[in-house]
């Protein structure tokens, strides 16, 4: 086990997936070879995955940052930036592209854009959904880096993000181009809303399927699909 990059029992980030914790580090057979794996435990979502070790950076997994990277991770929420795009459909894939990077700066950048571009116009389903698994993300990493509380960093995030007395930033980040958030955002009525919302979780469903391809090739929750 000398040529593994984490050891049992430590704490790690999976950028698509979340905080975890490497449980065991096997050997197993897959198709004839044998290869040495990580069985993840994920917290968020009380899921344990298998990785084999050679596919783990590939997958961006990385250890914990220490507690001076995760404050000054925390501290760039209150940054400059700039100005946003308001075409929905390439901000969502510029900041998926940061997610699946997994820095702290990555996250930390997907949280305080989505949040300020959020002060303009309520987020897409899809942006939404980024929004609230990179904050989580954010949240447990700084709490575990720096060892307070959850509750405690999710204020210090809303205060980084939304400081007393300070200018609002959203005058900032509105750009000429079009706005295509509208289609998705009309309003409907309840029985409408409820099969367009159906329609967009299918559509969702597929497009992360097809982003976690390569994901779902390199690991599993039982193993049996190698």
């Amino acid at each position: 086990m000398n040529d593994t990059k984490f050891a049992i029992d430590q704490q790690i980030v999976y950028p698509s997936q979340g905080v975890g914790k490497i449980l065991e580090i096997f050997e197993k057979d897959f198709r004839g070879t044998v290869l040495l794996y990580y069985r993840i435990y994920i917290e968020a979502s009380d899921m344990v995955v298998l990785v084999p070790v050679n596919k783990a950076e590939e997958l961006g997994i990385r250890a914990v940052v220490t507690a001076e990277e995760a404050e000054k991770a925390l501290n760039s929420l209150s940054d400059d930036f700039e100005p946003i795009t308001s075409d929905w459909k390439l901000r969502y894939q510029q900041n998926l592209d940061l997610l699946k990077k997994g820095t702290i700066a990555d996250i930390a950048a997907i949280v305080r854009c989505l949040y300020n571009r959020s002060k303009v116009k309520e987020l897409p389903i899809l942006e939404r959904k980024l929004y609230d698994s990179a904050k989580k993300l954010l949240t447990d990493e700084i709490s575990i880096a720096m060892g307070i509380a959850e509750k405690e960093v999710e204020s210090q995030i809303h205060l980084k993000l939304e400081p007393p007395g300070a200018t609002p930033k959203v005058k900032h980040i509105i750009d000429e181009y079009d706005d295509e958030d509208d289609d998705l955002m009309d309003d409907v009525s309840p029985k409408k809303r409820s099969r367009d919302d159906d329609d967009d979780d299918d559509e969702e469903d597929e497009k992360d399927s097809d982003d976690s391809s390569d994901d779902n090739d390199d690991f599993e929750d039982d193993g049996d699909d190698f």
